[in-house]
């Protein structure tokens, strides 16, 4: 047994599971009311699946929206497919959990990012609080966007769970 508990990979894998939780309702039921999600993830991750035009389009990181128009979402245990739409063109995707790196809902100010020690150059991850980028900065996304203000999302923080 370890000599100390590991809360920042256990906050990470209950956040993660917080994103299955949502997208099993999702695939049951569809999205309620003006919920949708951004979701950017690693696109190196060796368990995303995506075609190799959109890949060599987003060598390290992609965004996609899930809102109007989705289709095929079948959530497992480890990530989910869904089928989305790229300039009337339909394509699978496959992403892990643990590729996100943020998942926003700006329909109710929520927002998870998760930041790797890679990201930060530090020694632990960090799931942050913080006002989210705007997601839609310099990414296309599967769904044309209108141009109502974007409202910051708050982000759960684990720093203070963290034993320095």
């Amino acid at each position: 047994m370890s000599a100390e508990i590991d809360y920042g990979n256990l906050m990470h894998r209950a956040m993660r599971g917080l994103i299955r939780s949502v997208l099993d309702d999702v695939a049951e039921t569809g999205l309620p009311g003006d919920h949708h999600f951004f979701i950017t993830f690693d696109t190196r991750h060796p368990d995303v699946a995506l075609a190799d035009w959109l890949r060599d389009r987003y060598p390290d990181d992609m965004t996609v929206v899930m809102q109007h128009w989705f289709e095929n979402l079948d959530v497992s245990d480890d990530g989910f497919a869904v089928t989305l739409n790229f300039g009337d063109q339909p394509e699978p995707l496959y992403i892990p959990f643990d590729a996100i790196r943020t998942f926003v809902d700006p329909s109710v100010e929520f927002g998870l990012r998760f930041e790797s020690a890679e990201d930060e150059d530090e020694d632990e991850a960090d799931v942050s609080l913080a006002p989210l980028p705007d997601p839609l900065a310099g990414k296309p996304v599967d769904e044309p966007q209108d141009d109502a203000p974007k409202q910051d999302a708050e982000i759960v923080s684990l720093d203070s769970f963290r034993k320095t």
